[in-house]
């Protein structure tokens, strides 16, 4: 089941608060241990902020965008 949680910081350590219902769905106890497939948020603003102030023909802007993920 995917769910999304903050990260926050817990004295030098960082840590998640699962919810409830995951909790309870999962059957999960203090101590079982569990795996965490961790997937980041993209952040596009780069790329959609030069769409909007310019007129750019998509050749253009996917030429911009290959190249960024070439680096």
């Amino acid at each position: 089941m995917a769910t999304e949680v903050i990260v926050k910081k817990w004295g030098n350590s960082m840590g998640i608060i699962l919810p409830k219902e995951l909790v309870e769905k999962e059957q999960l106890r203090e101590n079982k241990k569990i795996f965490i497939d961790i997937i980041k948020e993209a952040d596009f603003s780069d790329i959609f902020g030069l769409v909007k102030n310019r007129k750019m023909s998509g050749q253009k802007m996917k030429d911009i965008s290959r190249k960024e993920w070439e680096n």
